[in-house]
């Protein structure tokens, strides 16, 4: 715990220009006379941390001082690699690969054995989304508006946004910004963009909300849905859910209940199962499967008429 304390205590004289000793005890959670005692043992262990007294006194690191090796662990080294592979794989540019190349190089004599963890956030819509998201960065950091066609459940439109963030959240990329439509912040999912552009109109970053990203702000469930299911479709069940999302009946069919935000997801996503899935409840649900069902069987007894 002490090496802990001492690590966390080095770091934040190395980031800030001084300390005093009632801040470090206060941040952390020990008394002054124990930060007394950490500061000499980083004074015996060769770190030339120095004393001042008086109202503008402190504690700090003597300048020009500087720490050959890194704090990290080979571990949080690994961490970092996945992290930024992770990026890489979404990257419209080799940035973040050069970044690994320097790091990796600085670190090559405590990073050892291979990766033992790859994460790929790439998806099927990779050659249209690294693009996009390479332009909004550039946005982002540049403070110039973005300009879109969108297209959402209630419609098409043309939206100006001031972008502030990229999420990636619910297996999609979304951008946060301040919408000039809406006059208010939202969220746009990056696959529903076409004619992404970056405009010549600047704008001053404004106190930015961060987003609310919970299950339930953006997705509020509203319809307690009641299905029984065969047999071989729990391998699904399993997948979408966890193994505890159904029942087992003693005739081997799984009754599932969930509470469920859009209906027409809902009705869409039951509609994959084919006669797999029977709708208990509710009986709006039974009703427009069934209507949903009767049109595409319409559909093909007319082509079959035809």
């Amino acid at each position: 715990m002490k090496t802990d304390r001492l690590i966390g205590i080095l770091s934040v004289l190395l980031q800030k220009e001084k300390c005093t000793a009632p801040e470090l005890a206060e941040k952390f959670e020990v008394s002054r006379r124990t930060i007394n005692r950490d500061i000499e043992a980083l004074c015996k262990a060769g770190i030339p941390v120095c004393t001042v007294q008086g109202a503008k006194g402190g504690i700090r690191i003597m300048e020009g001082y500087r720490i050959d090796r890194t704090l990290l662990t080979s571990r949080d080294m690994q961490m970092i690699l996945t992290g930024l592979r992770s990026l890489d794989s979404v990257s419209g540019s080799s940035y973040y690969m050069q970044l690994m190349e320097k790091l990796q190089a600085g670190a090559s004599d405590f990073v050892s054995g291979r990766d033992s963890m790859l994460i790929d956030l790439s998806s099927w819509y990779k050659e249209s989304l690294a693009p996009k998201i390479s332009l909004i960065q550039e946005a982002i950091e540049e403070h110039s508006q973005i300009a879109f066609h969108y297209f959402a459940p209630g419609g098409e439109s043309v939206r100006m946004v001031e972008p502030y963030y990229l999420i990636f959240k619910w297996s999609s990329w979304y951008v946060w910004g301040w919408c000039r439509k809406r006059e208010d912040f939202r969220m746009f999912k990056l696959n529903r963009m076409e004619d992404l552009k970056k405009t010549e109109r600047k704008f001053v970053p404004k106190q930015v909300p961060m987003p609310d990203l919970s299950n339930e702000r953006i997705f509020p469930a509203n319809i307690r849905v009641k299905v029984h299911f065969e047999p071989d479709a729990k391998w699904r069940l399993v997948e979408e859910f966890g193994p505890h999302c159904f029942k087992e009946q003693k005739d081997g069919r799984l009754l599932f209940e969930m509470d469920y935000t859009d209906e027409s997801s809902l009705i869409g996503w039951l509609l994959t199962f084919g006669e797999k899935a029977k709708v208990l409840e509710p009986a709006e649900v039974r009703e427009k499967l069934l209507k949903t069902a009767e049109s595409i069987a319409s559909i093909y007894r007319k082509e079959d008429r035809g």
